[in-house]
């Protein structure tokens, strides 16, 4: 175990309603963002997540945030509802965190990252990933 880091999450979880993998695909339906934030190597042995959009961790606050020049098109709002995936379910809770410390109010995460999101039953998309500099 970690401590500093364990408490760390349990801390950024606290602040969070995260998501099941079928709660994520009803998210994504109403109009959710669903961020992938897996390394390029990491997609390609698990493959794409259908409709994720991929920003690498180290950009994601300029990409998502409303008032920041770098910021992706559909970063359209500070009460936009984004789902942040990585590949278990860890990174993406510090994520979801940092977005809403941001102001993203509706930042989350998906429980289980993308190996839940296979244990689900849920289908990888065999088109190209949308990914964002």
């Amino acid at each position: 175990m970690c401590p500093g880091v364990d408490a760390l999450l349990e801390q950024a979880r606290a602040g969070l309603r995260r998501l099941t993998p079928h709660e994520t695909v009803e998210a994504v339906r109403g109009g959710a963002l669903l961020i992938d934030t897996r390394t390029e190597a990491q997609r390609r042995e698990e493959g794409e997540l259908p409709g994720a959009i991929v920003i690498d961790r180290t950009v994601l606050e300029w990409r998502l945030d409303p008032a920041c020049a770098w910021r992706i098109p559909e970063a359209t709002g500070y009460d936009r509802e984004v789902v942040v995936v990585c590949r278990e379910g860890y990174s993406s809770s510090l994520a979801a965190a940092s977005l809403q410390t941001l102001g993203l109010r509706q930042a989350t995460d998906m429980i289980g990252g993308v190996q839940g999101w296979r244990e689900a039953g849920l289908p990888m998309s065999d088109r190209p990933a949308d990914v964002r500099y």
